[in-house]
């Protein structure tokens, strides 16, 4: 797995540590989003163990803004505010440590990888007809009938 290289920020980076803010704002509203939380924090600590505790406060406000900013339906806006945010605080703790990014790249592939499969996209287009006492189930996707 390739690494940063490169000195400064002049130099090539890896293309999931390059996207790595992006990633770990879009896994704050998913289900693996306590093992990723659990994961960055966990690097925060060995890299910047005073800072541990505060970085994990930062990451709970920045879920509940980003959830808030959903519900009320602006959350373009407030994602890509929050992605810079971490994107900038994840490549200062590479900075300081180039060797953690191999860390945040497993923590945040582990992630990504514990996610649910996502259905192919299009339309689902169903039609049925019923004759006499027929019964019709339709579904685009799951369903569970119970009764007679």
């Amino acid at each position: 797995m390739s690494q940063m290289t490169g000195n400064g920020g002049g130099g090539a980076m890896d293309p999931v540590l390059a996207s790595a803010g992006t990633t770990l704002v879009g896994l704050m509203v998913t289900e693996a989003w306590g093992q990723t939380r659990d994961g960055v924090v966990a690097l925060w600590r060995r890299v910047r163990p005073a800072d541990a505790d505060g970085v994990g406060r930062d990451l709970d406000e920045a879920r509940a803004e980003l959830v808030q900013a959903r519900e009320g339906g602006a959350d373009e806006e407030t994602e890509q505010e929050l992605v810079g945010e971490w994107q900038r605080r994840l490549l200062r703790v590479l900075r300081d440590d180039p060797a953690a990014a191999e860390e945040l790249r497993r923590v945040l592939e582990a992630a990504q990888g514990a996610q649910p499969a996502e259905l192919p996209a299009g339309n689902v287009q169903l039609q049925a007809r019923a004759e006499g006492s027929s019964r019709i189930y339709q579904a685009g996707r799951d369903m569970r009938v119970q009764g007679s």
